[in-house]
């Protein structure tokens, strides 16, 4: 059992000094995953790496135990914390602006190619959402991939699934959101 693992036990039974053994181990790659996914042509707009590491991490140990079952779980949790502060973020954005245009944001999608595509974060939001209806194990693995920042072995460990499976999965939802995202049919 890894240290980190360990210590998400420790949390679930209520230890409130585990968190602070936790931060030291986790805080560095949290980081990296925030930085990866920041990306913004317009440098006033671009969000911190650090905020957003410390709002997911707020939101991931919360007020109540989590039922961690190991590190990697961890991980796939603070993913999904990372989408939904940025996803916040988005709609104070768009709520704050005349006439309720949302910023746009320029993100580049982790393995789908060279290129970048420019797209509203609750567009990628809405349009995960929709893919989960399709295919929960899909939109788990885009919101590993791109929010979480995982290469394709990690997220096949994570899944319980084979890199193979993880590859094909990984195909059809680039396909699938390219299509939702660029409005082409």
């Amino acid at each position: 059992m890894s240290e980190i693992t360990e210590i998400l036990h420790r949390m679930a039974g209520g230890e409130s000094a585990a968190v602070e053994e936790l931060t030291p181990l986790v805080y560095q790659q949290l980081r990296q995953i925030a930085q990866n996914q920041l990306h913004s042509e317009n440098d006033a707009r671009r969000w911190d790496a650090t905020e957003l590491v410390h709002e997911a991490f707020v939101r991931l140990i919360g007020d109540e135990p989590v039922n961690w079952k190991d590190r990697a779980h961890f991980f796939a949790t603070a993913a999904t914390a990372i989408r939904h502060v940025l996803v916040d973020k988005a709609r104070k954005l768009k709520s704050k602006k005349r006439g309720g245009g949302a910023a746009q944001v320029d993100l580049t999608l982790s393995g789908f190619g060279k290129e970048d595509l420019g797209f509203e974060l609750m567009e990628l939001d809405d349009a995960l959402c929709r893919l989960k209806e399709l295919n929960e194990r899909q939109a788990k693995l885009v919101e590993l991939r791109f929010f979480g920042g995982l290469t394709q072995d990690e997220a096949a460990e994570l899944l319980g699934v084979s890199r193979r499976t993880v590859a094909g999965d990984w195909a059809m939802a680039k396909a699938w959101l390219y299509r939702e995202l660029s409005g082409k049919p």
